[in-house]
């Protein structure tokens, strides 16, 4: 079996489960998050592009509902030992054979809770699951119950999370490799990820994120490749991965001298990520983090150029994004605390002078000091 934690690890965090389960007082969880999947069973697909559904009892029992190609793949991978198919037809419904399963498990007029925030869980099917549970039992939405558990990584996980921090490392070394005036983006793309896989890691859940010139302004991944000029900008977002654990990293490069705005850009990226440092400690919230990621940016007159969070949760995560449900937003109480791994990022567009500056990294929170987990510096790249 495929499975990347013991099983004493898989039934503590049943026991989690349980706990949480019990406190809600929920009959069962229908899991239809892969990541949530993957963390309480090992599970591992991308076969959640289709319907499949993880049903978890209050007592523990586990049951999958997934189609015939997923069955070896959650043998293999999983620690799931009841696995039940829904057969591909013209006009099925699996939400049916869902509730057909919900009977077989006696939970009629259950109290169900449902993640139902996920891309796991499509607009259509969770249309087609409220329409047979009207009838069946009551269903609460539950999208957070292990979202939150997954929040404080265990040792184990903490070992992945570092070994994605140094692939991530790796990935900016080959691309610092090629990057130059001339170079093409496409090279240095495939030598990041490149790094990734021949260093034993895995695809992200999101694309990369690379863009020169006016593209260096943007925050996603978009199709099409230019070369560098002389005087140029390289944005670059990127993830080591690591048994599906991430570690993000996100620099601006700077091909050629580097302009007074650039510079000023750079120093306010710098400052407000050392100033956030020190708030990664147990005590604040992630609401915390972004007033002093705010309160920086402002003071400098950056408010239009900075975006309205400024990094995130991050562990296990399946596509299309690598990004958890807890982020550093205004107001966000969700506390920090030591287990954590989280992406700090600092992202400045200036349109007005077609300048980006972008600096980020992921930190482990501890019992003492907050750890970063990259060997790079937080100085300003220029070639």
């Amino acid at each position: 079996m495929a499975l990347h934690f013991t099983r004493e690890e898989f039934a503590s965090r049943l026991e989690l489960v349980k706990a949480r389960m019990k406190e809600e007082k929920l009959d069962a969880l229908l899991l239809f998050a892969q990541e949530s999947m993957y963390w309480l069973t090992g599970y591992d697909t991308f076969g959640y592009c289709f319907f499949q559904c993880l049903v978890v009892k209050a007592d523990g029992q586990m049951v999958l509902l997934t189609r015939s190609a997923d069955l070896r793949q959650a043998k293999h991978t999983s620690i799931i030992e009841d696995i039940r198919i829904w057969v591909d037809r013209t006009n099925a419904d699996p939400a049916q054979d869902l509730k057909n399963l919900l009977m077989d498990l006696d939970l009629l007029g259950a109290k169900l809770g449902v993640e139902y925030d996920t891309h796991g869980l499509t607009g259509l099917n969770g249309r087609r699951l409220d329409n047979q549970l009207t009838s069946f039992g009551t269903a609460v939405d539950a999208s957070y119950i292990i979202s939150k558990l997954r929040l404080i990584k265990s040792p184990a996980e903490i070992e992945y999370a570092e070994k994605a921090a140094a692939l991530s490392d790796g990935a900016l070394d080959a691309a610092l490799a090629l990057t130059k005036p001339g170079a093409n983006e496409a090279d240095i793309l495939a030598a990041m990820q490149g790094a990734i896989f021949a260093g034993g890691g895995d695809y992200p859940a999101n694309e990369f994120i690379l863009g020169s010139g006016a593209d260096a302004l943007l925050c996603r991944y978009k199709a099409g490749r230019r070369n560098l000029d002389a005087t140029d900008q390289l944005t670059l977002e990127w993830a080591g991965v690591f048994a599906h654990y991430h570690a993000p990293m996100m620099r601006t490069i700077v091909i050629g001298q580097p302009t007074d705005r650039q510079k000023e850009l750079f120093a306010a990226c710098r400052d407000a990520i050392e100033a956030i440092e020190a708030d990664l400690v147990t005590g604040n919230t992630f609401g915390t983090v972004f007033d002093t990621h705010a309160r920086i940016m402002d003071e400098r007159g950056l408010a239009k150029h900075r975006l309205n969070a400024c990094g995130y949760s991050v562990g296990a995560r399946f596509s299309p994004s690598w990004m958890e449900h807890q982020m550093f937003h205004a107001g966000n109480p969700e506390p920090i605390l030591p287990g954590m791994t989280l992406f700090v990022h600092m992202i400045i567009m200036d349109s007005e002078t077609g300048t980006a500056m972008t600096l980020g990294r992921t930190y482990l929170v501890t019992d003492g000091p907050v750890k970063n987990l990259s060997r790079h510096s937080l100085d300003l790249i220029s070639i």
